[in-house]
């Protein structure tokens, strides 16, 4: 299965004292032994290295820690998605068009990534945002579980 990971999975699954990270970081296991296909994007693993820097743990997580993370237990394992300038385009005017502002805008490039990679399946603990603005059709978005 082609499974997309957004930004909360990955945090989760990465930090570990993070409440949902047994169910991310299985997920996530399970995808780098090869169960799934992890899928993500560019702009999603941007999105972990600035969350990973500044979240409020003790000890904080390092700049060269976070990148070790981000390279060594996505990048390395993931097929990256890279989106198209029509593709940012598209998606800023369509969440314009339904009237959406704000950080949203995140939630649906990656959707916008996932869909653009045929992944069939996304995982995110933000089903609220996602279910919003991810345009009905093939792609299932689901928590992990």
């Amino acid at each position: 299965m082609r499974v997309y990971f957004d930004t909360s999975v990955l945090v989760a699954a990465l930090v570990r004292e993070h409440p949902r990270h047994e169910r991310a970081f299985a997920r996530l296991l399970r995808a780098r032994s090869g169960g799934d296909r992890l899928l993500t994007s560019g702009h999603t693993l941007a999105e972990l290295f600035a969350v990973l820097t500044t979240l409020p743990v003790s000890p904080r997580i390092a700049p060269a820690a976070a990148g070790r993370l981000v390279r060594e237990s996505v990048e390395a394992h993931a097929d990256v998605v890279a989106l198209s300038v029509a593709d940012y385009r598209e998606t800023v005017r369509r969440l314009a068009d339904l009237g959406f502002c704000g950080g949203i805008i995140y939630d649906a490039l990656a959707c916008q990534a996932a869909t653009r990679a045929r992944a069939d399946l996304l995982l995110t603990f933000n089903l609220k945002d996602f279910r919003r603005v991810c345009p009905e059709g093939g792609l299932r978005i689901e928590e992990p579980c």
